[in-house]
């Protein structure tokens, strides 16, 4: 896959606007809300297992 080239005389930088205080609460409320909720998810640990391997003993 290559790589996008800017045509000329065109940029790609995108410039938002800032955030209003009531913005920036619901997007933080909204985030607290989501961790909350996932975290409950997946609270068991996950056991990691490892293959053993047996040695085989060469007959002479």
């Amino acid at each position: 896959m290559g790589f996008i080239k800017e045509p000329k005389g065109v940029d790609f930088i995108i410039e938002s606007e800032p955030l209003s205080d009531e913005g920036r609460k619901e997007i933080s409320q909204f985030i607290k809300k989501y961790k909350e909720q996932n975290s409950k998810i997946n609270t068991k640990p996950r056991a990691n297992r490892r293959r053993t391997t047996v040695k085989r003993e060469s007959i002479n």
